[in-house]
């Protein structure tokens, strides 16, 4: 073990989750001044997308599940299309579509509208009385007068540094006088930081249709970028209806297409079809169900166009077709596999107020860095989420104009039979729902302390960043007779480190109906749960 794991965190008035400390405590800090739990995410997500600007930025989108006790789950669907200008022929002589540069920045960014839905909702219908400029005050400080650099953030720019030094506007910000910066070190975000300052004067639409909007047309313009002034005024984040599946232990739900929440659903439907003879925790049963259940569920999802509706992709949660499905699962074998999958790094975060108002959302740029296009005077790094579109007219995600590509990001909520509301997720690209999976049904299934569910050794079925393989793969913690149980079943196993990156950044909390908050982070990432 190479440090010592977080202890759950308890309390009565406010807790907020993040896989950055800094991130959590400007939340924490909107709790404490009166702010609720939209008023807190919005914090949260502008501050991330300062201390954590390799995972997510305001150049991302973002999903949201918003559960209130009167209301229920609601869900803001805030990702990009494709600009109305993109096409194929931008592309000739490409098999694929590049996940850096000009080309990869191929749709609008929606992570800002989702902040300007959620600041609305606060204001109209919570009594919310933060400004803008409140909620983005932490994140416009740090930008301006530095972060302390991370371990992660010093490394991946480290590994990185070949494909993002090429962006001279990047390397300006990133690599200070061509270095690249070390742990411990301070980290200025100027630019950044004046156009968060403009976001919290003008308000968040600001982004889209006003001045700064203009701004980033011009920006683009400059870097001779695929986007346009259209792209932005024609971007609106929306309500939606998440996708809901009632289980043994109560409803789940989850955000509905463009995202991959469907699986991470299906996963564990099919799961609790064993929950008469469950398997003993975090046993290679336990595991093997897991893995067998994403399989068929990513078979699913691979198939689902990215408009798909909520009532279309319902129907692969009904109870008789997930008791169908269920026959495939075989204990003792594994089945086939060799998808391809998509690697992602991403920020999940969650909120909850003293009223037990909850916000489980995420919030990405997908790679690290996204395509690594700087904007040249608004200091906004641009998401590669486009990268994921075939340049082949027959595939279910070719590239179009005004189109919205496949995303991973999935946030979720779970409403317990006994009262008890749970809002989790976490980064990770494919390993999304496969993590969401192991946090959930150690919590829901065998009462483990919510911190051990996080804490714990997990899995990833497939690619990683940096790594084609297609191996299911274990963190080194997992006992030796885990592994080859699991081997004996088929599976072809690789060992990851003790607490490895690639199995995500989760985090998780619960409120109870006593009104106890509890919440847990990972000790994989820089994160916290701060409350109070």
């Amino acid at each position: 073990m190479n440090k010592n794991l977080p202890k759950t965190q308890t309390s009565k008035n406010g807790m907020v989750i993040s896989p950055h400390f800094a991130a959590s405590d400007a939340g924490l800090e909107i709790l404490k001044q009166g702010g609720n739990a939209l008023e807190a995410t919005i914090a949260v997500a502008s501050s991330l997308a300062i201390h954590y600007p390799h995972m997510t930025g305001i150049g991302g989108d973002a999903f949201w599940l918003v559960y209130d006790p009167q209301e229920g789950v609601n869900f803001i669907e805030a990702s990009g299309y494709s600009g109305f200008d993109v096409n194929m022929s931008q592309y000739e002589g490409l098999k694929t579509i590049p996940f850096r540069g000009r080309l990869a920045a191929n749709t609008a960014a929606g992570a800002v509208s989702a902040w300007d839905l959620a600041f609305k909702k606060s204001k109209n219908e919570w009594s919310g009385t933060m400004p803008e400029s409140k909620l983005v005050e932490e994140a416009v400080n740090s930008a301006k007068n530095g972060i302390v650099v991370t371990k992660s953030l010093s490394e991946t720019l480290e590994e990185k540094k070949e494909e993002l030094f090429v962006d001279e506007y990047f390397a300006e910000v990133y690599y200070p006088n061509g270095n690249t910066p070390k742990e411990g070190e301070k980290l200025v975000q100027e630019k950044l930081g004046n156009t968060l300052e403009k976001l919290g004067t003008n308000g968040f639409d600001d982004f889209y249709r006003g001045s700064l909007a203009k701004e980033i047309a011009k920006d683009f313009e400059a870097r001779d970028a695929l986007l346009t002034s259209k792209d932005l005024s024609e971007h609106n984040a929306s309500w939606n209806k998440p996708l809901e599946m009632k289980i043994s232990k109560g409803k789940l739900f989850n955000a509905s297409a463009p995202t991959q929440g469907v699986a991470s659903l299906m996963i564990l439907g099919l799961f609790d079809r064993w929950c008469e003879k469950l398997p003993q925790k975090d046993s290679s049963n336990h595991v093997h169900l897991l893995v067998e259940a994403t399989k068929i569920a990513f078979k699913h999802r691979d198939k689902m166009d990215t408009s798909a509706s909520p009532e279309e992709l319902q129907k692969w949660l009904e109870p008789e077709y997930l008791d169908k499905l269920s026959l495939e699962l075989d204990l003792e074998k594994a089945l086939p596999w060799g998808e391809n999958a998509a690697p992602g790094d991403t920020t999940w975060f969650g909120v909850s107020d003293s009223k037990g108002r909850i916000v489980s959302a995420i919030q990405s740029i997908y790679h690290e860095f996204g395509s690594g296009l700087t904007l040249p005077n608004t200091g906004i790094v641009w998401q590669n989420r486009g990268c994921s579109f075939a340049l082949d007219s027959t595939h279910i995600q070719a590239l179009e104009p005004h189109k919205k590509p496949f995303h991973t990001l999935n946030p979720a909520i779970a409403l317990f039979d006994d009262g008890r509301v749970m809002a989790y997720g976490t980064m990770g690209g494919d390993g999304q729902p496969q993590t969401q999976a192991a946090v959930f049904s150690r919590y829901a299934y065998y009462d483990e302390d919510l911190s051990a569910c996080i804490n714990n050794p997990r899995w990833l079925l497939g690619r990683t960043w940096g790594n084609s393989s297609q191996s299911l793969k274990l963190e080194s913690r997992f006992d030796e007779e885990l592994i080859n149980e699991l081997k004996q079943k088929g599976h072809d196993v690789e060992i990851l480190k003790d607490l490895d990156s690639a199995v995500g950044h989760a985090g998780a909390l619960v409120y109870h109906p006593s009104k106890t908050i509890e919440g847990a982070f990972d000790p994989r990432s820089d994160g916290k749960a701060s409350s109070f």
